[in-house]
């Protein structure tokens, strides 16, 4: 196959006949096989544009002037000027309905809601003194309603978020009114006398909750949802559970809703559910779907700490025990059970650094002192048992009260709210896998079990809840056919349940890899096991259809972990002396299973420093050795190094969705979020080889933590010799495009990952606005048409066949079908989207994908954008599976997480010891974001992320 030139930076500027954009930004090539179409056999010519005039202009300091290849004629323009401010922008609205696939019914975790036609009232709500806690203000306000519901309130039930606003359906008897209200102190941990704490509260008039417009808005005669009338239907709802349960977020925990699971290290599993009211197509709907996390066992606290030692601890305690013990502890409420009945709660704030038996406190204002152990023994009669143990802090840091661990119980029904291990992890996933048949059981027993038309708040505001799940069209995609090599066996093949294998089949464009090597980092792996292992990879890719030398070009290079760097650049520099005037293209490492830190280091020194891929194993993937593993590492290694597993057939016959016919790039980005205190990494993948669409270049960039908005995908600067500077993801990648495929894009397509319904319009008018900068920065008046998709996951929505044994709506796993698509009726009442299950089920419950469509110059049909959604789903480079977002996201997430490894040493517990100083990007002293290291470009030129 014809490989694409190399171009050289260049800059065009002309007109095109249909005064679309102005020309042709470029970085300059002899052009693509002379007229752009350098590829497969009888593939279609694309359609050519007038002839372009142009004026040559230097571009990056390079201003050779060379043929540029002739591109399709752009579409025509509709380029609509980005909204100032999310008051003038509306979300496109439904391009009618789908037709293409074959159609179904499924259930989805959607009961109807009734709309209520009360009178609904919003009261201000203020209580002094204020606290933070919110179930502090709902033990208040319980206590208000309890002692003044049948007098002041007029027999209301009212609802309370917890914060400031009160909800009654309809209106109470007065417009202002102020309260006394009780209530019992907990124990403060200080010895202080316990009493009752007084609060005032000051009930306000604020407005009434017009639910007219609610009614207009699922009837598609609003554009905006009233959000402070959906908010009034979900306090509501939640009321109840919030009495009952735990609350989490949107979703509510109990022992009582399924039996607890250990996760080991003194946490267990709750069973929960999560619920919310969402406007959709069949009206008002209650979104339910069961969840799982993780509580503190309530254990005696010694038990609880020999549980997350793993040993006796009635020996003294190291150093480094202390410090996990209290770093687990901080903040957890206990009580104690050494006084009988009265079980008195405290928070701990700390540990002892001493045990026991050692510490000492004053008694009185003279300074008399007296230890923990005398003090229990004549105090309460109580003999400390474990005497080596720290005591625990609790109360304040001036005045710290001593509780010895074994007086005192984990309170039931806290939160984990820390970072699992892996282990912990695992055994939550092990749990929260459900089969479809009995998730959609607990569904239906979860809403039986609440009640809901029982529940008395929602009987006073008058919502019912259908108590089945409802029933929504869907239709099922076809699968794309996918084009190999001419030399394999199998030439194309036609996937099956969203599946398929490389038997027979050849990649369509493998890779060469001429010089690689190999670095043994385990131990266990014998130097003969590294040789055979490197033998059958070598083979594996040949097979696979690569250009793959059969043995590396220096003997396996044994190394340890703690020597990384020195290992690399070794190796490295042997290969460059070796094969002088050529570069080592491929690095293979083998990694000891538990290797801490090294994976990341690994990757940050060949991307950012030396310029190399590389393919890790773990030393038990090597010693297993499997032919499948083997075939998909192959797959990895040849998007690595600049080839193509497959394309769509469609791709190559021009027949995409408004892809085909115009250049066009298809972005993917994402933002993943570390945890608490470190940098986020924004990342964009970007489509190269158009009309192929398979591969992706990335590129990632650090930016403050919890900045959801992506801050590089366009900015200025003002350099001091060259004056104002414009550069940016978008922009780089732009040029990539055109350098890669030699056309200019005429459409983008913008796949968002990560954004929450809260954040539509702000990421929109941000990204949006950016986009089109970018593209102004090339070249005057150059506006491609853009279309913005959010792609989310982190929703509850979950699909059901209607039949769990019908073999034509179902798979192997009971799930859905790949290509399940829905549009309808628990969809939006009025926007374009849509959820599309593209990938077959394994374990559990397939979750699809929503998309929802928040810009569209392009004008997609429904058919259009599924139908392209769907097919792109199959291009994914790391198997031979469909997957469940579109892969640009997906890639984009991988370069993301990727990112993280430049920002900061990875803080995995399993052997952190091989630690690299070397400075990372993230946090500066001053506050400012340290930028991340530079991918070298021939890394930043392929999928190295893969």
């Amino acid at each position: 196959m014809a490989r694409h030139p190399q171009y050289s930076q260049h800059y065009q500027v002309g007109g095109t006949s249909g005064g679309r954009s102005g020309g042709q930004y470029s970085q300059s090539s002899s052009g693509r096989g002379g007229g752009g179409t350098g590829g497969y056999h009888g593939q279609q010519q694309p359609r050519q544009a007038p002839a372009v005039s142009a004026v040559v202009e230097q571009f990056s300091g390079l201003g050779v002037e060379v043929p540029v290849p002739a591109q399709p004629a752009p579409p025509q323009p509709s380029v609509v000027a980005p909204p100032a401010s999310s008051k003038a922008l509306r979300f496109p609205l439904r391009p009618g309905r789908s037709q293409t696939g074959v159609k179904c019914i499924v259930k989805a975790n959607h009961f109807f809601a009734e709309l209520p036609d009360k009178d609904l009232h919003h009261y201000d709500v203020t209580i002094t003194p204020e606290v933070i806690s919110r179930g502090v203000n709902r033990a208040v306000m319980e206590q208000l309603v309890k002692f003044h519901r049948d007098s002041s309130l007029g027999h209301r039930l009212p609802v309370y978020d917890g914060r400031k606003s009160l909800y009654t359906a309809g209106p109470l008897p007065f417009h202002y009114k102020d309260f006394q209200v009780s209530l019992p102190e907990e124990d403060d941990g200080c010895g202080t006398p316990r009493r009752d704490r007084q609060f005032k509260v000051v009930i306000k008039f604020a407005a009434r909750a017009d639910l007219h417009h609610l009614g207009q808005f699922l009837a598609g005669r609003q554009a905006d949802a009233p959000q402070e009338a959906l908010q009034v239907l979900d306090i509501v709802l939640r009321e109840l559970p919030t009495h009952r349960y735990s609350p989490v977020g949107r979703s509510f925990y109990s022992p009582d809703l399924g039996r607890t699971q250990s996760l080991g290290d003194g946490l267990e599993s709750w069973r929960g559910f999560y619920q919310s009211i969402r406007p959709t197509q069949m009206g008002l709907s209650l979104n339910i779907d069961m969840s799982f996390t993780a509580f503190i066992e309530p254990l005696r606290v010694v038990d609880f700490v020999g549980k997350l030692l793993n040993k006796d601890v009635s020996r003294p305690l190291s150093d480094a025990d202390r410090i996990k013990i209290e770093k687990a502890l901080r903040g957890v409420k206990v009580e104690v059970t050494h006084r009988g009945t009265m079980r008195r709660k405290y928070r701990i704030s700390g540990l002892t650094s001493q045990p026991t038996q050692e510490l000492m406190f004053p008694v009185d204002d003279r300074g008399t002192m007296k230890s923990v152990m005398e003090y229990f023994r004549d105090t309460y009669h109580y003999t400390i048992r474990s005497p080596s143990l720290p005591c625990l802090q609790v109360g304040n840091q001036e005045r710290p009260n001593y509780l010895p661990m074994e007086v005192c119980k984990i309170v039931e029904g806290q939160r984990y709210t820390k970072r699992l291990n892996e282990r912990q992890v695992t055994a939550l996933l092990k749990v929260t896998c459900q089969r479809p048949r009995e998730r959609e059981l607990d569904i239906l027993q979860t809403v039986y079990h609440n009640a809901y038309n029982q529940d008395p708040y929602a009987q006073e505001f008058g919502i019912r809840i259908s108590d089945r799940l409802a029933l929504v069209e869907a239709r099922i995609l076809p699968a794309p056919r996918l084009k190999y090599h001419e030399t394999g066996r199998e030439k194309d093949c036609l996937p099956q349940d969203g599946t398929w294998h490389m038997m027979n089949k050849k990649m369509v464009d493998g890779g060469t890899v001429n010089y690689w090597a190999c670095v043994n980092f385990s131990r266990t792996v014998q130097d003969n096991i590294a040789r055979g292992f490197c033998n059958d990879l070598a083979q594996m890719c040949l097979i696979s259809g690569m250009a793959f030398a059969a043995e590396p070009i220096i003997p396996v290079h044994a190394a340890r972990p703690d020597q990384v760097e020195r290992a690399l650049k070794s190796v490295y520099r042997e290969v460059q002396s070796k094969v002088k005037g050529k570069e080592l293209e491929l690095l293979i490492a083998i990694l000891p299973d538990n290797n801490g830190s090294l994976y990341g280091d690994l990757k940050r020194i060949c991307e950012t420093d030396l310029g190399l891929v590389s393919q890790c194993f773990l030393t038990k993937h090597v010693f297993k050795r499997g032919k499948q593993c083997l075939a998909n590492v192959a797959l990895k290694i040849n998007a690595k190094v600049g080839g193509r597993n497959t394309v769509l057939v469609d791709a190559l016959s021009r027949r995409l969705p408004l892809v085909s016919d115009t250049p066009t790039i298809i972005f993917g980005a994402d933002v993943t979020h570390p945890h608490p205190g470190e940098d986020s990494s924004p990342s964009i993948a970007a489509v190269s080889d158009w009309p192929e669409v398979t591969k992706y270049a990335g590129l990632v960039c650090a930016q403050a933590h919890r900045q959801e908005l992506i801050q590089d995908l366009y900015k200025t600067w003002v350099d001091p010799q060259k004056g104002t500077m414009n550069g940016g993801m978008i922009r780089e990648l732009l040029i990539s495009f055109r350098s890669a495929s030699g056309y200019k894009p005429g459409r983008i397509i913008f796949y968002r990952d990560g954004v929450s319904e809260g954040q539509f319009y702000q990421v929109l008018l941000h990204e949006l606005d950016a986009i089109r900068k970018a593209c102004a920065s090339l070249e005057p008046n150059y506006q491609p048409l853009v279309t913005f998709v959010v792609v989310q996951k982190r929703h509850h929505t979950r699909l059901f066949a209607n039949d769990h044994d019908d073999t034509r709506t179902t798979d192997k796993s009971g799930n859905i079908l790949p290509g399940t698509v829905v549009d309808s009726k628990i969809c939006h009442p009025t926007e374009f989207d849509f959820y599309l299950c593209s990938h077959g089920g394994i374990q559990g419950t397939s979750r699809p994908a929503h998309y929802h469509v928040l810009w569209d110059e392009n004008k997609f049909t429904a058919d259009g954008l599924q139908s392209l959604t769907n097919s792109l789903c199959y291009t994914y480079a790391r198997c031979t599976r469909s997957v469940s977002i579109v892969p640009p996201a997906y890639y984009a997430h991988l370069a993301a997480f990727r990112a993280r490894f430049y920002m900061e040493p990875d803080a995995s517990e399993a052997g952190s010891v091989h630690r690299n100083t070397a400075p990372r990007a993230g946090n500066c002293q001053d506050g400012s974001i340290r930028p991340l290291p530079a991918l070298k470009d021939k890394v930043k030129k392929v999928m190295f992320y893969c």
